[in-house]
């Protein structure tokens, strides 16, 4: 059944309007969002979709494909748990000038492979509310809404890159996004000229971001960045000079970040030069980084990362928060074979569940279905 469909059974009539949001995968720049730097992420072809009406009585019904088979009812947006924050949320950070709806969901982004289904929620859900309350809010606003919504409802600490590859993404392009100005461009990703393509790896390793370690790499960033003088990490320009002044978790953090920025800088150079077969190096560093500065990877992302160098990728690394999700692979066409029973042969020697591998292509960000 399709999120129409269920619309209309739970609710007997037909929605006002359905909007899709991509999730999103991230070639490079992990970490840097929240540090005002530089990220070049692109939309996959999994999503969120919404179906939405208004209510006239203040109350909320939610129905999840993924879910109970009934709907719920919210007399207050205090009452949501779980994923309906996600949702309510959003019109939450609208304060009188939305009242109530309801809304039939249904998604097929992967929950907690690091591609960002709750970005896409939180964007297919203002993208839909933007449209039935008339409030003429532009895709990067919709994005900020959703970050606003997960920072201040949710309680996880994101920075905006996910929201705003949901929202801005288009078909065959990366975005390459400056987190401070939000200034961004689409930068073409053709793959398939270059006989390459992005391999996502899930491993099947559930992360959950809101349990203190991102708030914490978070609040390492800040503290550095006030030690230092500068408004943000990205700030930054004498990093050995930077590096000479702290210690700890401080220091690789910071270590992280700056030089993380440079890779997205130099990345975006190689696409430019038409290079893209070369990007592999700058995946490879970004990987090691946030394995030991920033410290955020797991032994299975570890794993993935290295089996699909054996198999014969051109790069990979870690995508995503870390702990868990999925890792990338810049892998050849003739070598997507080899990869896989690579990376599959090193997580049965672990003895751990057997991965997911799903091909990246850069898709369009959120866009009206009905």
């Amino acid at each position: 059944m399709g999120v129409v469909e269920a619309f209309r059974s739970a609710f007997g009539a037909d929605p006002e309007t359905v909007w899709r949001a991509p999730g999103r995968v991230n070639l490079i720049g992990e970490h840097t969002d929240y540090n005002d730097g530089f990220v070049l992420p692109f939309a996959v072809p999994w999503g969120v979709s919404a179906a939405v009406s208004r209510r006239d009585d203040g109350a909320i019904r939610l129905l999840s494909l993924q879910g109970a088979a009934e709907p719920v009812t919210l007399a207050t947006r205090e009452q949501a748990t779980g994923w309906q924050r996600y949702v309510v949320g959003v019109p939450a950070m609208l304060g009188e000038r939305v009242g109530g709806f309801d809304i039939a969901i249904d998604g097929d982004v992967p929950a907690g492979a690091g591609l960002s289904s709750s970005a896409a929620l939180e964007v297919a859900v203002g993208s839909a509310i933007n449209e039935i309350h008339g409030l003429g809010m532009t895709p990067m606003e919709i994005a900020l809404l959703g970050q606003k919504a997960e920072n201040d409802f949710v309680g996880m600490p994101c920075g905006i890159m996910d929201q705003a590859a949901s929202a801005c993404s288009q078909e065959g392009k990366a975005l390459f996004l400056d987190c401070r100005s939000l200034g961004f461009r689409q930068v073409p990703l053709d793959l398939a000229a270059h006989g390459l393509r992005i391999l996502i790896i899930d491993t099947r390793v559930h992360h959950e971001l809101a349990d203190g370690q991102y708030a914490k790499r978070r609040a390492d960033c800040e503290s550095a960045a006030r030690k230092l003088g500068v408004e943000a990490l990205r700030d930054v320009t004498d990093l050995a000079g930077a590096l000479s002044r702290l210690q700890g978790d401080e220091r690789n953090r910071v270590q992280h970040v700056v030089t993380e920025n440079h890779r997205v800088e130099a990345l975006i150079g190689l696409l430019r030069a038409g290079a893209i077969t070369e990007i592999g190096a700058l995946l490879n560093a970004s990987h090691l980084s946030l394995r030991d500065e920033y410290e955020v990877s797991s032994p299975e992302l570890d794993v993935a990362v290295e089996a699909s160098l054996r198999g014969g990728a051109r790069g990979a690394r870690m995508t995503g928060g870390g702990f868990g999700g999925s890792a990338i692979a810049l892998v050849a066409e003739e070598r997507v074979d080899s990869v896989q029973e690579s990376v599959s042969a090193a997580f049965a020697a672990k003895g751990w569940a057997e991965p997911r591998f799903m091909p990246a292509v850069p898709s369009a960000g959120a866009h009206k279905t009905a």
